[in-house]
């Protein structure tokens, strides 16, 4: 697993997204993820006080309020559904929706124009249902790679928007009994990793084309996902 924060840590420093995604994916390979949910969330909180400076002058705020107010709604109904299934059944949705995130990715599907503020709230909803299971990020890095975005704003844009989808989530999670002492002991034992992670990885993001590093962690998604599922269903 500290192998899997650094490179977690890394993408995201390097791309804005992906983290959580292969943190869940690689602990259920080992463990219940749904107990690295919380812990990921809130650490993923924690790393962008760390960049907060240096992402700023580029998040598209108006992006982020349209994605935000759908998600203030999917996430209450996600977190509820999330709390009653099993882990079995936990890891096959989370590695088949991310599969299905990383088959849009890949297909390299784009618009010609910016899409329009009600699409992006139709997709906050999405991302709210299914950040309770940490792969939130993943529907909206997909539908941001389908727009004419810079890179740069891409990468600060979705930063802040998980922040505040994180913020909004964890207090759910927390009512709902999913973030107890431990959850605070492990987020205390991975920041180390993930802030050296995060450091190298923002390190390259403006000496390497995203693109071609997306390409890779979209790779990394589906073979943890694969995985995933082999050891749901066996």
């Amino acid at each position: 697993m500290a192998v899997a924060l650094f490179g977690a840590a890394y993408v995201r420093g390097y791309s804005g997204f992906g983290m959580a995604a292969l943190v869940v994916s690689s602990a259920s390979l080992v463990t219940n993820p749904l107990h690295f949910v919380p812990v990921v969330l809130i650490c993923d909180i924690l790393l962008t006080i760390a960049q907060a400076r240096g992402i700023r002058p580029d998040i598209d705020w108006r992006r982020v309020l349209y994605l935000f107010g759908g998600a203030f709604i999917g996430v209450p109904l996600g977190v509820w559904v999330l709390a009653g299934i099993g882990v079995d059944t936990a890891r096959a949705v989370i590695s088949t929706f991310i599969l299905i995130m990383c088959a849009i990715l890949w297909a390299g599907w784009h618009m010609k124009q910016a899409a329009p503020g009600p699409a992006h709230f139709g997709i906050g909803i999405i991302s709210g249902l299914t950040n309770g299971a940490a792969v939130g990020g993943l529907s909206v890095a997909a539908f941001f790679a389908a727009q004419p975005i810079r890179a740069a704003a891409f990468r600060a844009t979705l930063i802040a928007y998980f922040t505040l989808l994180d913020l909004w989530t964890v207090p759910l999670m927390g009512s709902a009994g999913m973030v107890t002492a431990d959850t605070l002991k492990a987020v205390a034992l991975s920041m180390p990793i993930l802030l050296i992670g995060l450091w190298l990885g923002s390190r390259h993001f403006f000496n390497a084309a995203p693109e071609n590093f997306r390409r890779f962690a979209i790779l990394l998604l589906a073979a943890l996902s694969l995985l995933g599922l082999w050891k749901a269903l066996a």
